[in-house]
């Protein structure tokens, strides 16, 4: 099998795990909109929210492809994850502590 990094994958490839974990970063926005804890025409905070997204999805990719699993259960967390944003991020950082800190 050969060795897997992230510049063997297409482009078509990252482009759908752009677009999925945009589409639950807007997803997301659109849940704060409808709370009230974001405003519905700043362009600057749905922007934030897909960068946010695209990072800890393709974050949540990477780590997918890394561990074997398969390509629709990546996919599913891939849009999770962009749902989840920062959150996903520090749920990532909070594993990767205990990882490499050797805490259990």
């Amino acid at each position: 099998m050969i060795d897997k990094d992230p510049s063997t994958y297409s482009w078509v490839a990252y482009a759908w795990v752009f677009a999925l974990s945009a589409w639950g970063g807007v997803v997301s926005f659109i849940r704060k909109v409808n709370s009230g804890a974001a405003r519905s025409w700043n362009l600057m905070e749905l922007m934030g929210e897909l960068v946010t997204s695209a990072f800890a999805g393709l974050i949540t990719f990477w780590l997918c492809e890394s561990a074997g699993i398969s390509p629709l259960i990546t996919a599913c967390m891939v849009g999770i994850s962009g749902h989840m944003g920062s959150r996903a991020i520090f749920q990532f950082e909070k594993w990767a502590e205990r990882k490499f800190n050797g805490q259990p």
